[in-house]
């Protein structure tokens, strides 16, 4: 992404803190076992205004009269790199990123009581993690120690997520390049994914061919992990052993995505593991279908986030009462919530650089925010018929969910990932190549 995207990003929230500090660590590294660490992802937040990927940085923002943007970051060191990989240190930061200034991170508990001194509003992630916490409380200590010398320190302190989450929500022409490109990688898997299962394979069989494709397209890492879930596993909704045989008669969950430059995909799809769909299949299948149909035909500036679950509810529960897993009107059966008993999660999050991205979902007055371009978020009604004594025998164990990523426009939606089949015709053509 172009350097100067991220240092609009970091003057507008300047400008949206006003008066201030602002301070942005980034995620550490975690050992995984001895002396092995779990493969680095830096913090959204930090990536968001830096476009920096290294560990052990920090960013400072300043507002006022000479707004600056400050990045604390590792030396260059030559031994490490022999090591560790390539470093860019505080001067090549610097010069690569926009910054004003950039410093060792070595001089971070030096520097920051003087950064801190006479501001009026600290910006922060207040109580997201306790050594962050404990670290800047000693800054603010150190500051008020001084206050006989007439230095002062901040008197307030916010929250600086809420006013990125509100940025994030918008995505950008280069945002939205990169978030195709992860849809496609992501559908493509898919795809791949339908033409090679077969009974008697392992749910990490397929689960591989996911990866493959991920890595072999330039996908950095799965967006989450993999839900590859064969008959009634695909009945518990976070589903993750993907140990299991897949059987002939059975359908296949997979929810899935990937992650490219740090913009994640979630795409899920069902289907028949010997390719065709039964009769009891097909029925509920169709059924999920109509309901994300429904539900992404909503998905306009025109309406609010809630939108397009409404109308998804809307078609379950009439097609709940058609299959007898519910009983009495469809206003009645939504009252009561007795279609909880097999739907019983949200339409839809918003998706950016994470996978269930920031913003909040009502305004500020606790009315659901109304939908507006530029805004990302997927749509995934599902259906999970567990074995009970008020339900058709010929239904248990079918579990289906369908989800697409899509962008609001200016006069609709797009769905990001439409060339990952779902139409019940085009997964068993696809099956059969």
């Amino acid at each position: 992404m172009n350097t100067l995207e991220f240092i609009r990003r970091r003057i507008s929230l300047l400008q949206n803190i006003g008066d201030g500090i602002a301070i942005i660590p980034t995620s550490p590294e975690l050992i995984r076992n001895r002396d092995s660490h779990y493969p680095y992802r830096f913090d959204s937040y930090f990536y968001y205004l830096t476009g920096f990927k290294e560990p052990e940085a920090v960013l400072v923002l300043i507002a006022g009269i000479e707004p600056q943007s400050i990045l604390f970051c590792r030396d260059k060191d030559m031994e490490r790199e022999i090591w560790d990989g390539f470093r860019y240190g505080a001067d090549a930061a610097k010069a690569e990123f926009g910054f004003e200034q950039a410093y060792s991170i070595s001089q971070l508990d030096a520097l920051m009581p003087k950064l801190l001194a006479n501001q009026s509003k600290l910006f922060f992630s207040l109580g997201a993690d306790a050594g962050w916490d404990a670290r800047v409380t000693g800054w603010l200590n150190q500051v008020k120690a001084q206050v006989r010398a007439g230095v002062s320190a901040p008197d307030d302190i916010a929250d600086v997520r809420k006013l990125v989450d509100e940025m994030r929500l918008y995505k950008s022409p280069d945002e939205l390049n990169l978030m195709r490109r992860s849809a496609n990688i992501a559908a493509a898997a898919h795809n791949r994914a339908m033409q090679k299962v077969r009974a008697g394979k392992m749910e990490y069989e397929i689960e591989a061919e996911f990866l493959h494709e991920f890595y072999r397209k330039g996908a950095q890492s799965p967006a989450y992990t993999s839900i590859v879930a064969g008959g009634a596993n695909a009945c518990t909704l976070h589903y993750n052993a993907n140990n299991c045989e897949l059987k002939d008669g059975d359908l296949l969950l997979i929810d899935a995505g990937c992650e490219l430059d740090g913009y994640a995909s979630d795409i899920t799809r069902t289907f028949p593991v010997n390719g065709k769909f039964s009769a009891a299949q097909k029925d509920v299948y169709e059924l999920v279908l109509a309901a994300q149909a429904a539900a992404i035909a909503q998905v306009n500036p025109s309406n609010h986030w809630n939108a397009p679950h409404d109308a998804a509810l809307d078609i379950l529960a009439q097609g709940f009462i058609d299959l007898k897993l519910c009983q009495g009107s469809k206003e009645a059966v939504l009252e009561s919530g007795a279609y909880r008993q097999f739907y019983m999660h949200r339409t839809g999050h918003w998706l950016g650089l994470d996978v269930h991205d920031a913003g909040e979902y009502k305004d500020k007055h606790g009315d659901w925010r109304m939908l507006q371009a530029g805004m990302t978020l997927t749509v995934e009604p599902g259906c999970y018929i567990r074995p009970a004594d008020n339900v058709p025998q010929h239904l248990w164990n079918i579990g289906i969910r369908i989800e697409d990523d899509v962008l609001v426009t200016q006069h609709g939606c797009e769905v990001l990932t439409a060339s990952a089949v779902k139409a019940v015709a085009d997964i068993e053509n696809l099956m059969k190549a």
